[in-house]
């Protein structure tokens, strides 16, 4: 069971927090995270401003919770576009035979033949800079993984005896595909979704901290890392805490998705693990 998992429920704890933090953000923030201060320009964090501020005087705190709306979203909607995309052609190469096949994977293999950080660069570069370019091009880099996951799970699963009972009842292919196989892989699929968003988190702070991603005023927790490299040795606090948030975010993700395999692996549940 998910629960029994230590590491996956301090994980979800940590992630609950962060999502609802992020969703009211408006009501939780102590201060206007866009309202300068030029009396308080880089204070070290103390009482009434517990992350400090930045160079123009603003409350960190509420810019990296505010921040946090941005970097989750991005997370988890280009996991949701690869998937979406992924999920689908993973089912026809893995089903509809040697052409559909060859087709589907020499295409991603060209896909996956440029780096994933290369490529979502391409993608902005041609749609321009912003959140939801960025959501866009994480999510297009991502399909691949699904692909490749979904298509390798259907060729072991269409030769199973419930694929050959539905076949032999006389269901269409459409109703083999995704009544009776899509159901039985849709386990790996949550697992390599729930680390992704981890994955995807990464990658879309790393395009912020080039630039790429939203734009100021806009505190996405890549861009106040870009943001704070000319403060890097007289203001700690301003690059330790956004890369605290990012690095806490990505771990919960992870311990998530390692809880998910272990409870939905069916041999560990045998084991009685």
């Amino acid at each position: 069971m998910l629960l029994q998992n230590p590491g996956a429920v301090a994980g979800l704890v940590i992630i609950g927090a962060l999502i609802l933090s992020a969703a009211f953000a408006n009501h939780v923030v102590p201060h206007d995270p866009f309202k300068p201060d030029p009396t308080i320009v880089l204070m070290p964090p103390r009482v009434g401003h517990w992350m400090g501020t930045d160079n123009l005087g603003r409350d960190m705190l509420s810019r990296i919770i505010l921040g946090g709306r941005w970097s989750l979203s991005v997370g988890l909607i280009a996991v949701c576009i690869s998937a979406s995309v992924g999920l689908p052609l993973g089912l026809l190469a893995g089903y509809s035979g040697v052409l559909v096949d060859t087709l589907i994977s020499r295409g991603i293999e060209v896909v996956m033949a440029i780096p994933g950080v290369l490529l979502a660069i391409a993608v902005i570069a041609v749609l321009g800079p912003g959140s939801w370019n960025v959501m866009l091009a994480v999510g297009i880099a991502g399909i691949p993984r699904y692909v490749r996951l979904i298509r390798s799970s259907v060729l072991s699963a269409r030769e199973d005896a419930y694929v050959e009972a539905a076949r032999g009842l006389g269901c269409s292919e459409p109703r083999v595909m995704f009544r009776h196989i899509l159901p039985n892989i849709v386990a790996p699929t949550i697992v390599l979704g729930s680390i992704d968003v981890a994955a995807a988190i990464l990658a879309a702070s790393s395009l912020g901290f080039l630039g790429f991603g939203a734009q100021p005023p806009i505190p996405e927790w890549g861009a106040l890392l870009s943001q704070a490299r000319a403060f890097m040795r007289t203001a700690w606090w301003l690059t330790a805490f956004p890369g605290m948030a990012i690095m806490l975010t990505v771990l919960s993700m992870n311990l998530i998705g390692d809880g998910l395999r272990d409870a939905l692996d069916p041999r560990l549940r045998r084991e009685g693990f």
